[in-house]
């Protein structure tokens, strides 16, 4: 009778472990599923995100198409996909051609400003200095290279690394209103 007391014991305890496993993999496999919802759904979240910030550009003209005016007129492309405010105006100055070993630069000053019905003529102006150059060495069939420096900053943005901000212009301005407000004339 002992016997089969134990063989009763040892089917019992053998149900109960396939019972146990079946619960393991079910509560396994939820846990996989759950896991990857969680990362499908992050990285639709990453790519909306990406899509929302996505860095503005144009497309640039090849070197071998390159002139003065049209330079300007790409700069000019180039910033209508800057978010300012309407209220901002601007002009544009060719400044300087810089001639290098293996390229030729082209500088260009875009001068910024609010003007008002109260104030037609600002009190002071931010500027945006362009730099487009063109490889002597390079295929003339790439686009030319382009950089831009705000006015009493050091770093040099690219058109396809650096996402405008309106805050820098205003920076430049709110900085050259308070020193003028230091100083008597």
């Amino acid at each position: 009778m002992d016997l089969d007391n134990e063989d009763q014991d040892v089917e019992d305890t053998n149900e109960e472990l396939e019972a146990l496993k079946e619960e393991a993999l079910l509560l396994v496999d939820k846990v996989i599923k759950g896991a990857t919802d969680t990362v499908r759904d992050l990285k639709k979240k990453e790519e909306a995100a990406a899509a929302k910030y996505k860095i503005p550009n144009i497309q640039w003209m090849e070197c071998r198409d390159f002139t003065v005016g049209k330079g300007l007129l790409q700069i000019e492309e180039y910033m209508r996909t800057w978010e300012l405010h309407e209220s901002w105006l601007h002009w544009i100055n060719y400044l300087s051609e810089e001639e290098l070993e293996y390229s030729t630069r082209y500088h260009y000053r875009v001068r910024w400003s609010i003007p008002t019905c109260r104030k037609p003529i600002p009190r002071a102006t931010a500027c945006v200095f362009f730099i487009l150059e063109i490889s002597k060495v390079r295929p003339d069939t790439l686009p030319i290279e382009v950089y831009f420096v705000v006015e009493t900053n050091k770093l040099i943005h690219r058109p396809v690394e650096s996402r405008f901000k309106e805050k820098w212009l205003k920076d430049v301005i709110e900085s050259k209103t308070c020193l003028m407000e230091m100083i008597n004339f």
